[in-house]
Formats: structure tokens, C-alpha cells, sequence
């Protein structure tokens, strides 16, 4: 059973700092002050490139392909929590406008095995940007052509697959999309 994520955060104390997990960008992207930074995982959940990015990775007429969270019984979601203090908020709202909203979940610290409670961005199929699911092969494709004002799509995805890499996680649909968008044969014919 996947974790529970309970909604859209509108009660949080103001006063004390919170938890944020990052599986994408907010990995190795890190644009904002933090207080803490931890290796970090949350259960019941894996990352897709299925969410367009109009904003970031492409444009309207063009969009690029960004990671999303889909429940995922009995997987692991490795990435990075971060303690902010709430402020940090507007500035992440901000940057995951196109389709996420915040929801409160479980992160694990890997450092001490401890749970805390956080915010989770996630973008559902119900946002209009989602693009959903793709073979592989066209993933790669729409990925290697997508470009928009934070750069090339390939290169958010070859980033991130080196973040993950150094957070020891094997995600295979990242380290697949990896192989495709480095192998020869595949670059030459996008």
C-alpha cells in the first residue's frame, strides 16, 4: 500500500520550520536556503517522467517531460528532505507551479532511520500539463527535443540520473531513459 498523502498543506505552523522532499530537481537544484539536508526516501511510491513542463524544461507549444510521483505499492522513492524554514515555501510553490501541489507525507531520514513529517510536490493526471505514460524509446525522443528557459530537457535528465547515482538508488526507469539519451544510435536519429 502506498503512503498516505493527505491533501493540499494549509494548516502548517508558520512559526516552525518543515520538512520537503525532492526526487527531481530538487535534488541536485538546490535554489533555496535550508536549514538541514538529508538523504531521504518515502514508500509506496515511484518517479515517472510523465508530467510536462511547460515552464521549465519546454515551452507551451513545446512542452519537455519532468518526474512525477505514482503510487507504487511496496516501492522506494529515494531522494533528498530538506528542512526549510516556512518562507522557503513561496519561492517552491513558485518553481513547481506548472501541475504540482504540495501534499503532506512520510519521509524516512536515512540518516537515523527516522520518519518526519512533510510536503510532498506532486503533479496527479488530473493537472492539465500531465502527459502520461510513453514507451521508453519515445521518451527519450521527446526528452532529447525538448528545450525551455531552465535549459535542455536531456540535460535535466542526465543530471538527474547522476544525482540518483550518487544517492546510491538504482531507479531503473531513470538509468533506462540514461542509456537511451546517451546512446549513439538514438541521439543520431532525434
Amino acid at each position: 500500500m502506498s503512503a498516505p498523502l493527505t491533501g493540499h498543506r494549509q494548516s502548517r505552523d508558520l512559526h516552525k520550520p518543515a520538512w520537503v522532499f525532492g526526487y527531481g530537481s530538487l535534488i541536485y537544484k538546490v535554489d533555496f536556503p535550508f536549514l538541514r539536508r538529508e538523504i531521504a526516501n518515502i514508500t509506496g511510491w515511484e518517479r515517472r517522467f510523465w508530467q510536462g513542463s511547460h515552464d521549465h524544461r519546454g515551452t507551451p507549444e513545446a512542452p519537455g517531460r519532468v518526474v512525477t510521483l505514482l503510487p507504487a505499492p511496496g516501492r522506494v522513492c529515494h531522494g533528498v528532505a530538506y528542512l526549510v524554514e516556512h518562507q522557503v515555501f513561496e519561492h517552491l510553490d513558485y518553481r513547481e507551479k506548472n501541475g504540482y501541489q504540495r501534499f503532506d507525507g512520510l519521509i524516512t531520514l536515512r540518516s537515523d532511520n527516522t520518519q518526519v513529517a512533510g510536503v510532498i510536490y506532486v503533479a496527479d493526471s488530473d493537472n492539465p500539463a500531465y502527459l502520461g505514460p510513453a514507451p521508453m524509446p519515445e521518451l527519450a525522443q521527446h526528452i532529447a527535443r525538448a528545450h525551455g528557459p531552465s535549459g535542455s530537457n536531456r540535460d535535466y535528465a542526465l543530471q538527474l540520473a547522476e544525482a540518483l547515482r550518487e544517492l546510491g538508488d538504482p531507479d531503473p526507469h531513470i538509468a533506462e531513459l540514461e542509456r537511451l539519451l546517451t546512446d549513439e544510435q538514438t541521439t543520431t536519429t532525434l
